[in-house]
């Protein structure tokens, strides 16, 4: 077996963590254990590197982390002849480490590295490769996933996380690397006595948070209002920024979750980090019983996402959908400064193709143009970095992803869970100044436009053969495809591996201007739509139900028979 030869080598090399040691010996003669760890490496993608810590090229490590940093760093001299990148870290399980290390790769290197002394949020890291002026980023964060994993999401220059031919081009030299003896490596003392790694100046965060508070709708609103909030960091690195914002704007009553208040990579009361789902927000729920705060604000392990709840009218708290406060934000923005009179010309607003159909709605309302982007943050980052190119980067408003991703302004290039926080904790006082909770403008939402429901389903399909499996599953689906979803017609099928746009009524075919992704989206009658997509990053294959109703009973019931028809047509 040709991993057992991979398996002795690095027997015989990965000398420095005494926990790969001792892991490497645990299963010697363990074919299946060495098989999984050794099958393959991790792939280098637009996300990175993501996998669980240990040792094998299908883990993460210092052997793994260090190999992907010399990719980075032969891809940024050979782009630009010198560079300098900025790296952090979240809460992770030898997330500091793994950033040192791939800072004494980069030093090594000749190329000058920021790093952050403590955990920061993934915003703030997009904000450093700007505001250093880098040529690249790093951010050590596996985002929600479990607490064995850990991840390393790349950066290009303008702070978006890379492009797919940039991430390509790093993956192929990456391979030409032999990860023990092809890697340049410096002493961190050294490295930073002599200033090729220097940490960031705390007078940076001040200015980040500068620009935050400028995405203010109306500055000065929570002042007055008696606005009373939860917030739980999810045991990541959002508690230091997001209450110091939230003291700012004049939010006076904050109760935090004290068992998830401090970092911890083993996320001990809430397994599986993920403000999506409800089992993250327990505590957080359970302390909303006790204080009857208005609002619940959770951030995720890298505070680039924000989960909210909110209280309902028999004063139970219900947990807001990605959608809906990207739709309430999106509205609050729109209407507040129509208001004003400040909506600039031509405004835009961008969503990730499986986020919902209702922003279509009010986009329409407003005269607002609406950008439809492929999953991902970047890719509302090249809108913003287009119009900037073309002296119009005033006209973006806002832009969200139905999975918690939300950012105003242009001043970073991924997702932020810090002007978030504080926009949402503005909505809701804004509100609450109008006798309003955020349920109450939610249900008027879905009053004047129809109730649309957006769920989504993830069918986990572990190891070598699950790759396949979906691989087959996403074939068959583009081989034969299904005249109808639960008896609604299917009208339009977007093929976003084929680039091509069919409208069936007509037969008319279109070309799809987004870049490759191996998505199918089915739109049906009534607005009703299932989007189908491998994750990027995990072994799952979702499915995103909208399901549209007079009321929500309504969209509930066709939901139910769009998901079991979906799963016929996927064969699951």
């Amino acid at each position: 077996m040709g991993d057992c030869k991979l398996y002795d080598i690095w027997c015989e090399n990965a000398t420095e963590d005494k926990d790969l040691i001792e892991e490497l010996k645990s299963i010697e003669n363990q074919d299946t254990e060495i098989n999984d760890r050794f099958y393959t490496s991790l792939k280098f993608g637009t996300a990175g590197l993501r996998g669980v810590i240990g040792a094998g090229t299908n883990r993460m490590n210092i052997y793994v982390v260090r190999q992907a940093t010399q990719g980075l760093a032969n891809y940024v001299l050979n782009k630009y002849g010198k560079g300098a990148v900025a790296i952090s870290h979240d809460s992770r399980i030898k997330a500091d480490l793994f950033m040192i290390e791939a800072a004494r790769v980069l030093a090594a290197n000749g190329i000058k590295t920021y790093i952050t002394r403590e955990l920061e949020p993934t915003p703030v890291l997009s904000y450093l490769v700007r505001y250093f002026k880098c040529q690249a980023g790093i951010m050590v964060t596996a985002s929600h996933n479990p607490a064995k994993y850990n991840g390393y999401k790349a950066y290009g220059e303008d702070g978006c996380q890379m492009t797919d031919e940039a991430a390509t081009a790093v993956y192929d030299e990456i391979q030409k690397l032999d990860m023990f003896n092809d890697v340049k490596i410096a002493d961190f003392d050294e490295a930073l006595a002599s200033g090729m790694i220097e940490y960031v100046d705390d007078s940076v965060y001040d200015s980040y948070l500068e620009k935050v508070l400028e995405q203010q709708v109306n500055p000065g609103t929570c002042k007055g209002a008696d606005l009373k909030i939860v917030y739980t960091p999810l045991n990541g690195c959002g508690n230091k920024l997001v209450r110091r914002v939230l003291k700012t704007i004049g939010v006076e009553k904050v109760d935090i979750v004290a068992e998830q208040e401090l970092p911890d990579g083993n996320f001990t009361t809430c397994p599986y980090p993920n403000p999506e789902i409800k089992e993250a927000l327990q505590k957080g729920l359970e302390l909303c019983e006790k204080v009857q705060p208005d609002l619940l604000l959770a951030t995720d392990p890298d505070a680039d996402r924000v989960g909210i709840a909110v209280r309902d009218y028999d004063g139970s708290y219900r947990l807001i959908t990605g959608n809906e406060d990207g739709v309430m934000l999106t509205n609050y923005i729109l209407s507040c400064m129509k208001e004003a009179g400040t909506l600039p010309e031509k405004p835009v607003v961008v969503k990730t193709i499986v986020s919902t159909k209702l922003i279509n709605k009010l986009c329409e309302k407003y005269g607002c143009e609406l950008k439809n982007v492929l999953t991902g943050f970047k890719y509302i980052g090249e809108v913003i970095l287009n119009l900037e190119k073309k002296g119009e980067e005033n006209r973006y408003l806002f832009g969200f992803e139905e999975s918690y991703g939300y950012l105003k302004g242009t001043y970073v290039r991924d997702k932020d869970a810090v002007v978030a926080s504080m926009l949402v904790a503005e909505m809701a006082a804004y509100y609450k100044k109008q006798g309003k909770s955020l349920a109450q403008v939610i249900d008027a939402m879905y009053e004047e436009f129809g109730y649309y429901l957006n769920r989504t389903v993830a069918f986990e399909f572990e190891g070598e053969t699950g790759m396949q499996k979906m691989a087959a599953m996403m074939q068959q689906v583009r081989d034969e495809l299904p005249e109808a979803v639960d008896g609604y017609k299917v009208v339009k099928v977007s093929d976003y591996q084929r680039k091509t746009e069919t409208d069936l009524l007509t037969g008319t075919v279109e070309q799809l201007t987004l870049p490759t992704s191996n998505v199918i989206a089915l739109h049906l009658e009534n607005d009703n739509a299932v989007i189908i997509r491998p994750s990027g990053t995990e072994p799952k294959i979702k499915l995103y139900i909208t399901a549209v109703g007079k009321t929500k009973d309504e969209a509930e019931k066709v939901c139910e028979g769009l998901v079991s028809s979906s799963e016929k047509i996927l064969g699951i």
